[in-house]
C-alpha cells in the first residue's frame, strides 16, 4: 500500500505528539522530553539451539516515561522488530495508560527472531537469558512486561521464574498476562475484547442508537475479535458477520457467535458455518452496519477502502487499524470512530488489576475484575467524548489530548532532576 510505504512508527509517534500537543498549548520544553524515551536497552540473547549450537538474538527494551508510574508494555518475538517499532510502541503505551488514567508510564520489548521455527525448549532458553539480561530494568516497581506478539502465559511464566530465581523469592507482580495459577488475574484474557464491547456500547448512546438489534461486524476472530463479538451478543447487538485471515461470513438475520467459535476452534477458519454467506474481509469493512469492530492487524482501513465503509460507529480493537489519510476520510463521512488506544485499553487496565492483584497477595473473582473494567472504561470513554466535544475535535485527537495533557502535567509537577 502506497502510503505506508515510507512508514516510519517512531516518527508517526512524535508527530502524534506534537500534534496534540499544540492543541493542548503543552510547553516546547516538555514535548522536546515526551519526544524522547527514557532508557532504550538493547542485549544481545545468546541462546543454546536443540542441535547444541548457539545462536545470538537481538532484543530491545524502551521504557519511553516513568512520570506517572512504572513503566508498562508488552514483549514480541517477532522477525521483523525493529527499534523504532519498539519506541514507537513504548510512546503510544504511555498514553493508552494515561488515557484510562491507570498509574502507568510506557515500555515495549522486542527479539529479532522467529518463533515459529524455534521449538518451545528454544523459547524457553531464549527467554530466560533475555530475562537474566533484563534483570536489573525490570520489576514490579520499575517495569512490567507482558504478552504481545507470539508470546504467551507460558513466556511470562517463565519470566517469572527466572527473575524470582534470581531474586531468591516468587515476585508474581514481575510481568501480567501470566497464568492464574501464577498470580494472573482471572478476566484478563478476555479483557481486551469485553473492553471494546463497553465502549462500543457507550458509543451506540451517545451516538442516539440503541444496542438491542444494533448490527455489528467484526474483522479479525482471534482473542479480542472474537471475545468483542461474544460480550456485544450478550448485551443485546445482532452480530452480522466475522471474518479471520482466511475469509469472513455473513448473516443478515444474526449468527450465532458461539457457533461460530466452535466452528473456528474445529476448522481453523470462521468460513464454511451453517446457514452463513462466505465473504471476503474487504467486503466485510464495506458492509452497512450499526458498529464496525476491526480487531485485526493495522491499517486495515485505508485511504484505498475508506470510502467503502458504511458503519456508523468503528470501534478499533486491534492496534493501528486506520491509517491518518482514512480517519480523515471516514470523518468527513461522518463516521464515528473509538480509536484504538481508547477501544483496546482494556488490555492493559486488567494487566493493572493484575499487578494490584500480585502486588497485595489477593486475589478479586472474575465479577469484580469485570465490574472494575467496566467502570474504567465507561469513564474513560465519556472522558474523552467531553474532551472532543469541547474543542470539536474527533476521538482521536480527542484521546490523544487527554493523555498527552496527564502525562505533561505530571512532567510539569515533577519538574527536572536536578
Amino acid at each position: 500500500m502506497e502510503e505506508s510505504a515510507s512508514y516510519n512508527p517512531r516518527e508517526v509517534a512524535v508527530q502524534q505528539l506534537v500534534d496534540a500537543a499544540s492543541r493542548i498549548d503543552v510547553s516546547d520544553s516538555i514535548v522536546e522530553k515526551l519526544k524522547h524515551p527514557k532508557r532504550i536497552l538493547q542485549v544481545s540473547i545468546p541462546t543454546r539451539m536443540d542441535d547444541d549450537s548457539f545462536q545470538v538474538f537481538t532484543g530491545y527494551r524502551v521504557q519511553h516515561n516513568t512520570e506517572r508510574g512504572p513503566a508498562k508494555g508488552g514483549i514480541r518475538y517477532h522477525p521483523q522488530v525493529t527499534m523504532d517499532e519498539v519506541v514507537a510502541l513504548a510512546m503510544w503505551m504511555t498514553w493508552k495508560c494515561a488515557v484510562v488514567n491507570i498509574p502507568y508510564g510506557g515500555a515495549k520489548g522486542g527479539v529479532i527472531c522467529n518463533p515459529k521455527e524455534m521449538s518451545l525448549s528454544e523459547l524457553e532458553r531464549m527467554t530466560r537469558r533475555l530475562t537474566s539480561e533484563l534483570i536489573g530494568f525490570i520489576g514490579p516497581d520499575i517495569d512490567i512486561p507482558a504478552p504481545d506478539v507470539y508470546t504467551n502465559p507460558q513466556v511470562m511464566a517463565w519470566i517469572v521464574d527466572t527473575y524470582s530465581m534470581n531474586k531468591g523469592y516468587l515476585i508474581p507482580a514481575v510481568v501480567t498476562g501470566k497464568p492464574v495459577e501464577i498470580g494472573g488475574s482471572l478476566g484478563r484474557n478476555e479483557a481486551t475484547g469485553r473492553g471494546c464491547a463497553f465502549v462500543s456500547r457507550e458509543a451506540l448512546k451517545t451516538q442516539g442508537m440503541d444496542i438491542n438489534g444494533a448490527t455489528v461486524a467484526v474483522q479479525g476472530f482471534g482473542n479480542a475479535g472474537s471475545v468483542a463479538a461474544k460480550v456485544l451478543e450478550e448485551m443485546g447487538a445482532k452480530i452480522i458477520a466475522v471474518s479471520d485471515s482466511r475469509g469472513g461470513i455473513y448473516c443478515e438475520a444474526g449468527l450465532d457467535v458461539g457457533a461460530a467459535i466452535e466452528h473456528k476452534a474445529d476448522t481453523g477458519a470462521v468460513s464454511g458455518l451453517e446457514g452463513c454467506d462466505e465473504i471476503t474481509n474487504e467486503e466485510l469493512l464495506a458492509l452497512e452496519c450499526d458498529v464496525l469492530v476491526p480487531a485485526a492487524l493495522e491499517n486495515a482501513i485505508t485511504a484505498d477502502n475508506a470510502d467503502a465503509v458504511n458503519a456508523k460507529i468503528v470501534a478499533e480493537a486491534a492496534n493501528g487499524p486506520t491509517t491518518p489519510e482514512a480517519q480523515a476520510i471516514l470523518d468527513d463521512k461522518g463516521v464515528f470512530v473509538v480509536p484504538d488506544i481508547l477501544a483496546n485499553a482494556g488490555g492493559v487496565t486488567v494487566s493493572y488489576f493484575e499487578w494490584v492483584q500480585g502486588s497485595q497477595m489477593f486475589f478479586w473473582t472474575e465479577d469484580e475484575v469485570n465490574s472494575r473494567l467496566e467502570t474504567i472504561m465507561v469513564n474513560s470513554y465519556y472522558g474523552v467524548r467531553a474532551e472532543a466535544q469541547r474543542g470539536n475535535w474527533n476521538m482521536r485527537d480527542a484521546a490523544f489530548n487527554v493523555a498527552v495533557g496527564r502525562v505533561a502535567k505530571a512532567v510539569e509537577l515533577r519538574g527536572i532532576y536536578p
